[in-house]
């Protein structure tokens, strides 16, 4: 069975980012995110992949994008719809959506699973996360992390599967 997961970090306004970057720095929950999604496919948009600094390693890129001409900084599979994406998936594979806001929220029609990283604050963001619609999704696992040294906000990693 294919499994399709939405992988984010969102703050309590849903605030994902600003100005294409993070508004916290989490090194547990990036730790998170290389063990999850290594080995996988992972399915962003545009600004999300030019976000980052290179490629990251072990898994296999597919970003989307309307323009027709687009040009990756590194090597990538380019589609033009979320659905040219999934299509791109085996039915025995896993694959993540990591972003922007406007692919989760396109995604959250056809996701299986959701892993949301939830820092307790508000940010000023451009970019958000949608609404999850609790008529259709059930928590099923829930681990609250506390602030320390090296993380300035408390966060929960929630665990979301479809109903």
């Amino acid at each position: 069975m294919r499994q399709l997961i939405i992988i984010a970090a969102a703050a309590e306004n849903n605030a994902l980012g600003i100005n294409n970057d993070l508004p916290w720095h989490l090194p547990d929950d990036f730790k998170r995110f290389k063990v999850l999604t290594s080995g996988h496919k992972i399915i962003m948009g545009r600004k999300t992949l030019e976000s980052f600094p290179k490629a990251l390693p072990n898994r296999e890129h597919i970003v989307v994008t309307r323009d027709q001409n687009y040009a990756p900084k590194f090597p990538c599979t380019v589609v033009h719809s979320l659905e040219d994406a999934i299509a791109l998936i085996s039915n025995d594979e896993c694959a993540f959506i990591i972003g922007g806001g406007e692919i989760y929220k396109q995604a959250m029609d056809f996701a299986t699973d959701i892993e949301l990283t939830r820092i307790h604050d508000s940010f000023e963001a451009d970019t958000f996360f949608p609404k999850i619609d609790t008529t259709a999704w059930e928590i099923v696992s829930e681990e609250y992390h506390p602030k320390d040294d090296k993380h300035q906000y408390d966060f929960t990693y929630l665990t979301y599967q479809r109903k």
